[in-house]
């Protein structure tokens, strides 16, 4: 019955993808655990998630199955002032997502664990409808904000397979890896307007759903250096993806788009018998894809080698968790994250289609555990309003220079629960 579910839950997974734009387009944490405590997983073994957070984890996770799902609500708006008739203000719609997530994790010796983590790494989702500028401005017919036909916005979906083996290399030490076995869609509409600075106009815009496939490898090392302080330590290679054939007129290098490499650090400090503080650092080099890190503004077309990009920059991301055992059967938890803003001013204008700008994160959340032992877990996240402004690119591509003011905002909220069994 356990694996019915898991087989059930897997399908699911892949109907329901992600829409996760969080610390940049990557999620705040993984696991329900993790997300009550702002994402603060890297020294934590107390569920089967170690493919997304520390694969060494699972040598210590025991056997078990976690599965949940998270209702994600980002609110994002766009405003652009100071352009006379191509000023305006609109919201996204698309408000509502809801991530599954699910690992299982199973102890072959006193030594060796073997597990697999499937999760949504992250994801981008905006739909603004379109006809706000008048017929006439950009064209014969009303615009939508970036002077395209018809409703603009983008949808990428990222859904990853992780397998795992932990092995204990002394009682208190473990060592474990991920090979990380990636999916991703994306679909772009409204950018017709483009079409003059693209590679490709037909592989530009208004072309479905296009998906790649992907790998790469997660690593991990966790240690109890004494009965009250355990450490952890994760790096995860570049995902290199296959090319978006139907956007090869969009993304640099013919459509690549690849995950960027990361690396995490944590440490949990057991102060007392009921308390637990856990911290987190994280670094995601989105420098190294050129789809993602290229300035909006270069001499090169779109989809080309060096073509057009995000500009996103590398962040830094700080976690810290707060765990208190209530009673024994209830866990409270509560955490605060801090992460750079990836998006610069200069590239404020392809980012309306992006607007990953959070910086700050507030979490709360428990868990029940029920007489079989099983347990019940929620979390609740809020992501602070967070804005740039920037000059409007789009007067450069009708040989003048950037002008006006344009303003990308976003906040969130995710609500999720898990129930696991222990096996």
């Amino acid at each position: 019955m356990k694996f019915t579910r898991v087989f059930a839950f897997l399908a699911l997974a892949g109907m329901a993808g992600s829409a996760f734009a969080t610390n940049g387009y990557f999620s705040h944490g993984y696991g329900m655990k993790a997300k009550g405590m702002a994402g603060a997983a890297t020294a934590s073994y107390d569920d089967a998630f170690g493919g997304a957070n520390n694969p060494a984890s699972m040598a210590f996770a025991g056997d078990r199955l976690d599965l949940g799902v998270d209702l994600f609500n980002p609110n994002r708006s766009a405003e652009r002032t100071g352009l006379g008739p191509l000023d305006m203000s609109v919201d996204s719609d698309s408000e509502y997502h809801l991530i599954p997530e699910f690992g299982m994790t199973k102890q072959m010796s006193s030594a060796l664990a073997l597990g697999v983590t499937v999760y949504g790494n992250g994801g981008m989702n905006t739909d603004y409808a379109g006809g706000q500028i008048p017929a006439g401005v950009c064209g014969p017919v009303a615009a939508n904000m970036l002077c395209g036909v018809g409703d603009l916005g983008v949808d990428l979906i990222q859904l990853i397979v992780a397998p795992t083996v932990a092995y204990k290399v002394a009682p208190n030490h473990s060592i474990g890896v991920s090979p990380l076995l990636g999916y991703q869609a994306f679909e772009a509409n409204g950018l017709q307007a483009f079409g003059g600075i693209s590679s490709d106009p037909t592989k530009l815009t208004n072309n479905g759903h296009d998906d790649a496939f992907g790998y790469g490898v997660r690593i991990g090392y966790m240690g109890k250096i004494t009965p009250t302080i355990t450490i952890g330590a994760a790096y995860a290679s570049k995902m290199d993806f296959e090319e978006f054939e139907e956007y090869a007129g969009l993304f640099a290098e013919q459509g690549d788009f690849d995950i960027p490499e990361n690396y995490n650090l944590g440490v949990a400090w057991q102060a007392t018998p009921a308390f637990k503080l856990a911290l987190d650092y994280q670094r995601i080099n989105y420098s190294d894809i050129n789809s993602i890190a290229n300035a909006s503004l270069v001499p090169f077309l779109l989809g080309a080698d060096n073509g057009p990009g995000f500009g996103w920059q590398d962040i830094d991301v700080w976690k810290l968790g707060a765990e208190y055992k209530y009673s024994q059967q209830l866990t409270l938890r509560a955490g605060w994250s801090h992460g750079d803003n990836p998006i610069t001013p200069a590239d404020v204008t392809f980012n309306i289609l992006a607007p990953g700008v959070i910086e700050d994160h507030l979490t709360l959340g428990f868990t029940y555990t029920l007489a079989s032992g099983n347990e019940l877990t929620m979390s609740y996240m809020h992501g602070f309003s967070s804005d740039v402004s920037g000059a409007s690119i789009l007067p450069a591509f009708m040989g003048g220079a950037p002008a006006g003011t344009e303003t990308i905002e976003m906040d969130q909220n995710a609500l999720g629960i898990q129930y696991s069994w222990k096996m």
